[in-house]
């Protein structure tokens, strides 16, 4: 059975104090262990767990952002480091040429993925796989990921992926198809290291380069001309 997990629900997902719900239970159980730790006089056990729990409300945090998008943008779905860009081939959804724009989240980004660009989502898929270095150019065909199918108001359809990695092994994902969706919405999140790469049609012009800071919904990666 493998560990990996895929979660869909047609929310936007909660945020409290500045952080997604999801790392609440965690960091509220290793805050508890330092509690115990601590009355028992085991100090520094409890220096650990302590620092475990404020470890995970680091990478859990959620800050609010606001996206100011002009027809044509793209925005990065990721914060982190830019480790691809060039044209690729995508017959699996898109059936041609594209132009593929990978971010690598590393344990210190921010780890809430945003909505790219406004648009209708057409598919929502789980592909099983393993578990490399996200970083590698060949994870986003051989990792276990999650692959959405999205499309523009002109129709220009766009694919985007949540990949995992080597110490990743739950990606949360809250679309589903038929939602209609706003730039710089939250939409999920890869837990403890990841990518995420999006496939865009091949006359989209980029604005970043590989080594590039990103961050979701606030960066801008491709630029196309507006259609109708």
């Amino acid at each position: 059975m493998t560990s990996y997990e895929v979660i869909n629900a047609p929310t936007e997902g909660r945020t409290i104090i500045g952080v997604a719900s999801e790392g609440l239970k965690p960091a509220g159980l290793f805050a508890a262990g330092a509690v115990v730790l601590f009355a028992f006089g085991a100090a520094a056990a409890g220096i650990f767990f302590l620092a475990g729990s404020v470890a995970i409300l680091l990478f859990f945090r959620d800050p609010e952002r606001k996206a100011h998008a002009r027809p044509g943008e793209v925005f990065s779905p990721a914060d982190g480091r830019v480790v691809a860009v060039g044209p690729v081939g995508e017959e699996r959804y898109l059936r041609g040429s594209a132009l593929r724009v990978s971010v690598f989240m590393s344990l210190f980004n921010v780890h809430i993925n945003r909505i790219p660009f406004p648009g209708r989502v057409l598919e929502v898929r789980h592909v099983p796989g393993g578990f490399r270095m996200a970083h590698l150019d060949d994870a986003s065909l051989q990792n276990e990921r999650t692959e959405i199918l999205m499309e523009d108001p002109s129709g220009r359809r766009i694919l985007m992926v949540q990949v995992a990695g080597l110490v990743a092994r739950r990606i949360i994902c809250r679309l589903v198809s038929g939602d209609r969706v706003e730039t710089g919405r939250r939409f999920g999140l890869i837990c403890f290291g990841s990518r995420v790469d999006l496939y865009l049609p091949p006359e989209t012009v980029p604005a970043v380069k590989p080594g590039d800071r990103v961050r979701a919904g606030l960066s801008v990666v491709g630029r196309l001309e507006p259609n109708g």
